[in-house]
């Protein structure tokens, strides 16, 4: 749907900010990456990668232009992975050392059973949107609110006629059958026997603006999800419905994670983090010394959260820590869009200038 404004586009590039412009195409100019295979690179450990999972001990990064690399050794190698599309792919989650999936721009949703080394195409931004469309025009004979559900029909339509130009942002799946994957204006579809069928959760999601959707977390039967403008929602249900929170914040929200205690933190926009111990009812602002915006966050084997921003500075949280982010080493000099604790203990990061290996945790030394 090509209506990103001038501000939602800035938003998009603040939590990707090394996106490139199929973000924003249309369905002509994203047809031809659906359809390639990703181009193998070399240096490819080098270019701009965005996300990062674990699958067992190996390492995954994805990034632009299908780019998926794999390591076995923590971190110091990398090699690359066939990849049937070649848009850029924002976000990839594993359940077990096989089974995973990664999702990214033109509705792509792709999925892996050997570690990451193959992968399969699942969904396209066209039946995306034509799942939205079917589910919006079967919950229109029913709706309460008649001139509400016209609306979500008359969007499905738009989307659908605008073709494979919406990004998916996170996902998350609890095992290998059930999963959820939201993404740009409110995208949200919900699996249960691992991508095979997939059906729309839009209409279930109190989200009447539309917002991007960045971020998802789980806590049992609770799913929080982010996004921006302040956006946050909370799922009773194990995510068949959502309903919004009261945010602490108007800004935009790029992260969610649980802390071991089982608090939630969110973060975004100009290092704006808070905390919730009530499971979203209510937020507490966390100390943050610099106002540079927080992309992503990750827990720690010893139970510490650890966060990233996009000036390259760790930060670490725990219930010990309270409402403080805590330095971790020193700042790194470049923007980094993902973080993630390797087998050995050491970091892992990503980014604009590629991958880099940081050493343990206790002093973040670069390596």
């Amino acid at each position: 749907m090509n209506r990103i404004n001038h501000a939602g586009a800035l938003l998009l590039a603040l939590y990707l900010p090394f996106a490139t412009s199929e973000c924003l195409a249309g369905a002509a100019a994203v047809g031809v990456p659906l359809n390639t295979p990703a181009m193998r690179a070399p240096a490819a450990q080098n270019g701009v990668l965005i996300d990062l999972a674990r699958a067992g001990t190996r390492l995954v990064a994805v990034g632009e232009r299908g780019l998926i690399l794999l390591s076995d050794d923590n971190g110091q190698s990398w090699r690359q992975a066939s990849v049937p599309v070649s848009v850029s792919l924002t976000a990839v989650r594993f359940v077990d050392a096989q089974k995973g999936w990664a999702v990214g721009h033109a509705g792509v949703v792709l999925a892996t059973l050997d570690g990451g080394e193959h992968w399969t195409l699942q969904l396209d931004g066209v039946r995306v949107a034509q799942l939205e469309l079917d589910a919006a025009k079967a919950d229109q004979a029913t709706a309460a609110d008649p001139d509400a559900a016209l609306i979500r029909v008359q969007n499905a339509e738009r989307l659908v006629a605008d073709g494979p130009d919406k990004p998916f942002l996170a996902l998350e799946f609890v095992d290998a059958r059930r999963g959820l994957i939201v993404g740009a204006y409110g995208l949200a579809l919900l699996t249960t026997d691992g991508g095979a069928t997939w059906q729309s959760l839009m209409g279930r999601i109190a989200n009447p603006n539309g917002l991007h959707l960045y971020a998802i977390s789980r806590q049992g039967t609770h799913w929080f999800l982010a996004g921006e403008q302040g956006y946050l929602a909370r799922s009773d249900d194990d995510a068949v419905s959502f309903s919004q929170l009261d945010s602490p914040y108007e800004g935009s929200f790029f992260t969610l994670q649980n802390r071991a205690d089982g608090a939630l933190v969110v973060a975004g926009l100009k290092g704006n983090a808070f905390v919730s111990h009530d499971a979203g009812a209510s937020f507490q602002r966390l100390s943050v010394p610099v106002p540079i915006s927080f992309n992503d966050a990750t827990r720690l084997a010893d139970g510490q959260l650890l966060l990233v921003n996009q000036g390259g500075t760790l930060f670490r949280n725990s219930e010990q820590t309270g409402a403080a982010l805590l330095p971790l080493g020193k700042p790194l000099g470049k923007p980094v869009s993902s973080v993630i604790e390797a087998a050995d203990g050491s970091l892992i990061v990503a980014g604009f200038t590629g991958l880099q290996r940081l050493a343990q945790p206790a002093t973040a030394a670069s390596e």
